[in-house]
């Protein structure tokens, strides 16, 4: 039989009473408007088609070839698939590779037969499905229905219910995801600021480099569509001293009118999230530029921007009540701040090497209860990283701020005289921001962890990158969450590990950028005792990840994108000590003759508290574009509440660096029980179209 439509030609054959296209035949269909382009397809697993719909599209979904090449040029549009498993080999030789097909695992066939009657799995089948095995208990008919209903074109004489490929779809579909994305906004909203992680951006203006980049309101405009609410600001006077800047100061970065970086942020600071965004100025000026300032920012945000009524709050407003309003904060400043020494900048050769973070960041380090290795050796001074060190005490400094630009600041910031115990005491007639790098917070946590939970519970405090990460780089962002720390800030252009982990924090709670602190951070015991973060703790819950398989790669990549001689061999990666999985039995040289071997492998784990931190590694599977792993892992946790399930996928290279397939980070205590398929991301964090990993996720 021959179906013959306005999309296309399909030659059908008749097996089991079902119509199906014939395998391996070649479809020819237009696409555009006009329908003026071809696109060419090879079916290679059949199954069903609905004769009535008449779309060949609907059959390559089915299929799972997919065409996403229709909105390519005339000259781009011709895909045969079968060509793209084609490699060339010593320059006259060509090696085609079998094209690999999405089989449904034996796990998933074993529960469909489970929740089926006949081959067919009704709604009713589903319901009870998305209860028992994929522990929604609140799933209604009608939800199962409505998943019927988006299916039932691959089935073509069952249209009350699912076959095998249509249930396997649907697992295997953007409608399944790890998380509730109908949830939206689902914490209490209505405590004050100090209750949340807050999504916070760190020199928010910067392009690249913290020396030489240049300085524009973009970074700040992708920032806010990301979802961050904390934006840094540093204002200097320029050339002529009659206007104000936006550049990191005493380095070669070019910079940016303060006017237009205001006017990007009313624009759209409120299109990802409704709920406040905080303006963090290191403010460089004297004070009639910061009467200008104060003009600039009240005419730019109006009415929408914050001022409280008094000079200090006494206890911070809640997001709920600060919804699409402005928040300035600041330091009281300083009339053009002593030049700072920047030669930690410069002889830190470290600071200027990107190496692992080009390919994909550095590995995070696993935080241990004392100051990480690599930084023993900086300088003990506050002046090589502080960005607020200005004491609340200098009167001379209060005398000279405009009182107009004074009173725009809602959240006050600084340090007051004296040491460390002065800075964490907790006042309870004000609130204020107080501001530690990276570097000076792990020695405070030595000797001052429970100082600093109890601080963060009515007051903020903001960690920020070290002065040495002159390559934008990020730290580990779990030391200033486990003790409460509000805004972690971070370098948004400063690709890695350490910033999916920040991504994957602030994809919960409906991606607001704002993350409701866990209640044992915000309680204090009946004779006032916190977290302890070095006490040992309990094992709470065992996360239980199931790894099926993954798909995508062929059509988000260029067939020889991994590999010039052969398909990709992914693995999960898991242990940074596991990076070379060795293959004894495959010569060098006939691998440099023959192809390149090119494994896929998987890595899973969990980045928290440092005894829930750890990271496993599935085994390496040679040439697949769809590799099927059916491996898993078992992760014990102390502290679900601030734990992140990390997950990357590498193409293995016996002679080469291992090549970047993937990764997505998310927060476990909103991860959906059951089979899901969990979409993967590119080191920037911007979602691929098709490459997603088939999981199980189950808590025990």
């Amino acid at each position: 039989m021959e179906l013959n439509s306005r999309k296309g030609t399909l030659a059908m054959q008749k097996q089991g009473g079902l119509w199906k296209p014939l395998p391996s035949t070649e479809i020819s269909f237009p696409v555009g408007e006009d329908g003026g382009r071809m696109v060419k397809a090879t079916c290679h697993q059949p199954c069903a088609y609905n004769l009535a719909n008449g779309s060949v599209c609907r059959v390559l979904d089915s299929c799972h070839c997919h065409h996403a090449h229709a909105n390519r040029p005339r000259e781009a549009i011709k895909v045969n698939l079968a060509a793209r498993n084609t490699y060339r080999v010593c320059f006259c030789f060509r090696r085609r590779f079998k094209l690999a097909v999405a089989e449904v695992p034996d796990e998933i066939k074993a529960l469909f037969d489970l929740y089926s009657a006949n081959g067919i799995m009704t709604a009713d089948h589903i319901h009870r499905f998305l209860i028992e095995v994929q522990k929604q208990e609140k799933a209604t008919f009608e939800e199962a229905q409505s998943i019927v209903e988006s299916l039932k074109h691959l089935s073509l004489f069952h249209r009350k219910g699912l076959h095998l490929e249509a249930f396997f779809k649907y697992l295997f579909g953007d409608t399944n995801p790890p998380l509730d994305l109908k949830l939206g906004v689902h914490h209490d909203m209505t405590a004050p600021l100090s209750h949340y992680f807050i999504y916070t951006g760190h020199n928010s203006y910067l392009t690249g480099n913290q020396l030489s980049s240049d300085c524009s309101d973009v970074p700040i405009i992708n920032a806010l569509k990301k979802g961050v609410r904390v934006i840094e600001l540093d204002i200097w006077p320029n050339s002529d001293k009659d206007d104000v800047e936006v550049l990191h100061g005493r380095t070669l970065t070019t910079p940016v009118q303060l006017i237009k970086c205001l006017r990007s942020i009313k624009e759209h600071a409120f299109t990802a999230s409704e709920f406040p965004v905080v303006i963090t100025l290191e403010d460089h000026l004297t004070p009639d530029l910061q009467a200008k300032v104060a003009q600039m920012v009240t005419q730019t945000f109006g009415d929408i921007l914050f001022t409280p009524g008094s000079e200090c709050l006494k206890e911070f407003p809640s997001p709920e009540s600060l919804k699409r309003r402005i928040i300035i904060s600041t330091k009281p400043p300083k009339e053009y701040l002593e030049a700072k020494e920047i030669k930690d900048k410069e002889s830190d050769s470290k600071g200027n090497a990107a190496s692992d973070e080009e390919a994909w960041g550095k590995e995070i380090p696993i935080l241990k209860g004392h100051i990480l290795a690599d930084d023993k050796n900086e300088s003990d001074k506050d002046d090589d990283d502080a960005e607020e060190d200005l004491d609340e005490g200098d009167h001379k400094l209060q005398h000279d701020i405009a009182p107009e630009y004074k009173r725009l600041i809602a959240i006050h910031a600084g340090k007051p005289k004296g040491g460390l115990d002065e800075c964490l005491k907790v006042d309870p007639d004000k609130v204020r921001r107080l501001s530690l790098s990276e570097q000076q917070l792990e020695k405070a946590a030595e000797t001052h962890g429970k100082e600093i939970v109890r601080f963060t519970q009515r007051n903020i405090l903001r960690v920020y990158p070290k002065g040495t990460r002159v390559n934008s780089s990020n730290y580990n962002p779990l030391i200033g969450w486990m003790h409460g720390a509000q805004m972690v800030a971070f370098n948004m252009q400063g690709y890695g590990r350490s910033l999916w982990s920040m991504q994957g924090m602030f994809r919960a709670n409906g991606g607001c950028g704002f993350v409701k602190k866990p209640s044992f951070l915000l309680k204090s015991g009946p004779h006032g005792e916190v977290f302890d973060t070095k006490a040992k703790l309990p094992m709470q819950k065992t996360l239980k990840v199931k790894i099926y398989m993954g798909e995508g790669w062929f059509y988000d990549f260029q067939h020889t994108h991994f590999d010039a001689y052969s398909p990709p061999d992914f693995y999960v990666r898991s242990n940074p000590s596991l990076a070379f999985h060795q293959k004894s039995h495959v010569l060098v040289m006939a691998k440099a003759l023959l192809r390149s071997v090119a494994m896929q492998d998987f890595t899973v784990g969990i980045a928290g508290v440092p005894a829930d931190t750890v990271m496993k590694k599935t085994r390496a599977l040679e040439d697949s574009w769809i590799p099927f792993w059916n491996e898993e892992f078992e992760f014990p946790l102390t502290v679900p509440e601030l734990a992140l399930l990390r997950i990357e996928v590498h193409e293995y290279d016996m002679s080469e660096k291992d090549d970047f397939g993937g990764q997505t980070c998310l927060p476990v205590w909103e991860l959906r029980e059951g089979i899901r398929a969990v979409p993967l991301h590119d080191r920037k964090g911007e979602r691929y179209k098709c490459v997603k990993l088939l999981v199980r996720l189950e808590f025990v």
